[in-house]
């Protein structure tokens, strides 16, 4: 441990959460130096919906790199970027019936977002992006902007302008946020302008796992429509499987103009981005986005497989919606043990509990990894004890791991009560 100490900066995170020194890994199980197993219900924040080392990707992988496959080619054309362009078409977009080009970035899920900003503002020749509350999407310049949580936009350094923040949907409690949206557009005197574009997350993964109702989606995309308005979702947490469909949005009848994509994209945890735009907003000019590492083929390869192993039927969604109701009927059973003390929130595999405060969820989060289980919080305030578990979890593992959740957090609420006698 002493190297990581000495020589890493003071930026590190989850290891100080978890601080041993992992060596292996094998779907949703980490295994330390010492030899040591964690269920890991984090999955790489997200990036390991297929879980660690997938034997089904593995073997591709290691043949493509064997053969000399193209490591790095920029954005030319592989036959690896081929093969995946016409998997994601046949198995995802044409199912779906989704018109959308397809714009490769740099591999992180931020530049995505960077590249969807840039799209909305150079359409409309506006400027204001229009993000909501507790929204997080990255945290270089552009996608910290868009980012709510302060903490990220105070290391920028800088103002960040070009943006309005909303309240997202139950923001308010039952009052229609969107109705207090559509007045400031109405309203010269607002402050609020004529925005390019929208930016919003189906279930806001970093910022507390609220998720939005399919009337207030289709409420938003009604709105961005009637006054010319750019609609972006971002679908790098929430996608590729997360919440019980391959898109966050799906089951809600919604087309956004611009989705971006990242995380389990690449299907092995390979670093992978991609934006989906409607052709009638590919106004871009060769290489006007550019970056040199536009096309990680070794994760053209991964995905691939991903696609071609999961999502060729809808069986591998349906066993995600099964695990998520096992997942929710679980939360809810803890909540009434302890009288509503805490709120579930969230959807699909992609659900978690609000404690009373960020304190009470870091103790949940600390004595189950003294258990044997990576989990960690989420919220303005870390007040959300989130699952991130692997989809491809076994159900016996799922339920040992939300067992040890379960005894945490009684024995947690028992601490409290102890020390306020």
């Amino acid at each position: 441990m002493e190297i990581f100490n000495q020589l890493e900066s003071n930026v590190r995170g989850y290891c100080r959460s978890f601080p041993v020194v992992f060596e292996s890994a094998r779907n949703a199980v980490l295994t330390t130096v010492d030899g040591d197993d964690y269920i890991d219900f984090l999955g790489g924040a997200g990036t390991l919906n297929y879980g660690h080392n997938n034997p089904q990707f593995k073997q591709a992988l290691i043949d493509y790199i064997e053969a000399d496959g193209v490591t790095h080619g920029l954005d030319m054309h592989t036959g690896a970027k081929e093969a995946f362009l016409h998997s994601f078409n046949e198995l995802i977009l044409k199912p779906r019936d989704m018109d959308y080009k397809v714009q490769f970035t740099g591999p992180t899920g931020t530049n995505a977002v960077e590249a969807a900003l840039k799209i909305a503002r150079k359409n409309t020749g506006r400027q204001t992006i229009v993000s909501f509350t507790n929204g997080f999407h990255g945290v270089t310049q552009g996608s910290a902007a868009v980012t709510a949580n302060g903490k990220y936009k105070k290391s920028i350094g800088m103002a960040l302008p070009g943006v309005h923040f909303m309240p997202y949907d139950g923001y308010l409690g039952d009052f229609d946020t969107l109705k207090y949206f559509e007045k400031a557009l109405q309203d010269g005197s607002s402050g609020l302008g004529h925005p390019a574009g929208v930016i919003v997350e189906c279930i806001q993964g970093e910022g507390g796992l609220n998720a939005a109702s399919a009337e207030w989606l289709r409420g938003l995309q009604a709105l961005c429509r009637r006054y010319d308005m750019v609609m972006i979702v971002d679908d790098i947490q929430a996608g590729c499987g997360r919440s019980g469909r391959f898109f966050s949005f799906e089951e809600f009848g919604i087309e956004p103009d611009v989705i971006t994509l990242s995380k389990s994209l690449g299907g092995y945890g390979l670093p992978m981005a991609i934006v989906l735009l409607k052709e009638h907003l590919d106004t871009w000019k060769p290489g006007e986005h550019n970056g040199t590492f536009r096309g990680n083929n070794h994760a053209f390869i991964t995905a691939r497989r991903a696609l071609e192993s999961y999502w060729k039927n809808d069986d591998f969604a349906q066993a995600v919606r099964s695990k998520a109701s096992m997942v929710r009927s679980h939360l809810k059973q803890i909540q009434a043990e302890h009288g509503g003390q805490m709120k579930h929130k969230g959807r699909g595999m992609m659900q978690g509990l609000e404690m009373r405060t960020g304190e009470l969820a870091e103790r949940v989060c600390e004595l189950a990894f003294e258990r044997g289980l990576v989990i960690e919080t989420s919220g303005s305030d870390g007040q959300v004890v989130k699952i991130l578990a692997p989809l491809t979890i076994e159900e016996e593992q799922l339920k040992r791991g939300l067992s040890i959740l379960s005894q945490c957090i009684a024995d947690v609420m028992a601490e409290q009560i102890s020390a306020a006698s």
